[in-house]
C-alpha cells in the first residue's frame, strides 16, 4: 500500500507514521510531505527503507500532483492548528486549511485516488453547554483556526459529492502525548513545570474538554482508513473529561509542584466552554473504543518530557505567550 501523509512531520501525523511502520511485516511505503514549519520537526520521523520524507508545501499545486500520482491512499493531518495564532494571524489558516485541502482534494480527484482521508477537530461545533454531538450536529466554529477547519471539512465532503471522491472525515478530541510542539495546554504546562516556572490557566479555568492519547487517535484513523464508509464522518472521542483547573492539578502533581506557579491570565476572545463528541457511530461500525485512561496516558506523557528535555527544551523560548489552551 502507498499512503501520502501530508503534515507527517507534526505531532499526530508523525506518531501515525512511526505506528505503521512498526507494524509487523513489509508494511506501507509512506511519502510524507511536510512544510516544517514551527510545529514539524524532521527528527519526529527516524530514517526507513520504506518512508520517504519531502519537505514541501500542500499549497503547490505542481508538487502535490507529482505525489498524488500512484498513491493508495491520503491521511490528511496538515494544518495550522493552534487557536491562538489563528487570532492573530487568520489568513495563515485559511491558506493552509482551506486552499491546501482544495489543492489535495483536486490532485486526488484527477489521481482517482482510492482513498482520502480529512483529519479534523470538535472544534467546528462551536462550544457544547450540555450533552454531547453526533455526526450531524450543524457546525458553528466560533474562532478563525474552527472555522477554517468547518470550510475544509465541507469541501472535502463537496469533492465526494461532486466528483464521487472516496473521502472520510474525522472529528476527535482534544489529543495529548509525546511529540507535542509546547504551545498547547498539557507539553506547556508540563515543560513550564518541569523548570519551576508559573502556567497561564485562562479565565477561572472552568473550561472543559474531552482527552484522547495521541495512541488511541491514531488507531481510530487507521479503522477509519480501512474500514469508513466513504461521505461519511466519524468522531473519535476522548474517555475522559475536565475543566482545565483539573487537568492543571494533575499536572502539578505529576511535576511535583504546588499551586503558587498557577497563574490566571484574561481569557482569549470567543474561547469555547465546552467540546464534548459522541463516538456511538464509530464504536458501532468500526469497532473502536479507546483504550489508554488519562492517568496513564498523562502520566506517560510527563515522563516522556521529563527524559526528553533535549527535544523540547529548544523550542521553549523562556518569555512564553498566553498560550494556554487548545
Amino acid at each position: 500500500m502507498k499512503l501520502l501523509i501530508t503534515g507527517g512531520a507534526g505531532f499526530i501525523g508523525s506518531h501515525y507514521v512511526r505506528t505503521r511502520l512498526a507494524t509487523p511485516g513489509p508494511g506501507p511505503h509512506i511519502t510524507v510531505l511536510d512544510r516544517l514549519t514551527y510545529a514539524g520537526n524532521r527528527d519526529n520521523l527516524a530514517p526507513d527503507p520504506r518512508l520517504t520524507f519531502v519537505e514541501g508545501d500542500i499549497c503547490d499545486p505542481l508538487l502535490v500532483d507529482d505525489l498524488m500520482a500512484g498513491q493508495d491512499a491520503v491521511v490528511h493531518f496538515a494544518a495550522e492548528s493552534h487557536v491562538d495564532r489563528s487570532i492573530t494571524a487568520a489568513a495563515d489558516f485559511v491558506r493552509t486549511n482551506m486552499l491546501g485541502t482544495q489543492i489535495l482534494l483536486d490532485a486526488a480527484a484527477r489521481h482517482r485516488t482510492p482513498r482520502f482521508v480529512h483529519v479534523s477537530t470538535d472544534e467546528v461545533y462551536g462550544s457544547a453547554d450540555t450533552g454531547h454531538w453526533a455526526e450531524h450536529q450543524p457546525l458553528a466554529p466560533r474562532s478563525p483556526y474552527a472555522a477554517s477547519k468547518a470550510g475544509a471539512d465541507l469541501l472535502a465532503l463537496a469533492a465526494h459529492t461532486t466528483h464521487g471522491l472516496d473521502v472520510v472525515v474525522t472529528r476527535s478530541s482534544n489529543t495529548y502525548g509525546p511529540y507535542q510542539y509546547p504551545e498547547k495546554i498539557i507539553p506547556l504546562f508540563t515543560t513550564n513545570l518541569l523548570d519551576g516556572l508559573p502556567v497561564p490557566l485562562y479565565g477561572d479555568g472552568s473550561h472543559r474538554r474531552e482527552w484522547l492519547h495521541v495512541t488511541d487517535h491514531c488507531a481510530g484513523i487507521d479503522l477509519v482508513l480501512h474500514r469508513g464508509r466513504a461521505g461519511e464522518v466519524y468522531h473519535i472521542g476522548g474517555p475522559d473529561e475536565l475543566a482545565n483547573s483539573e487537568l492543571t492539578t494533575l499536572l502539578l502533581e505529576l511535576t511535583g509542584r504546588g499551586p503558587d506557579l498557577v497563574r490566571h491570565v484574561a481569557d482569549r476572545p470567543g474561547h469555547d466552554r465546552r467540546y464534548a463528541l459522541d463516538s456511538t457511530k464509530i464504536a458501532d461500525e468500526l469497532g473502536y473504543h479507546p483504550t489508554v485512561p488519562l492517568a496513564d496516558g498523562l502520566a506517560a506523557t510527563v515522563a516522556w518530557y521529563r527524559d526528553n528535555r533535549p527535544w523540547w527544551h529548544p523550542l521553549t523560548p523562556r518569555h512564553h505567550p498566553t498560550l494556554a489552551t487548545g
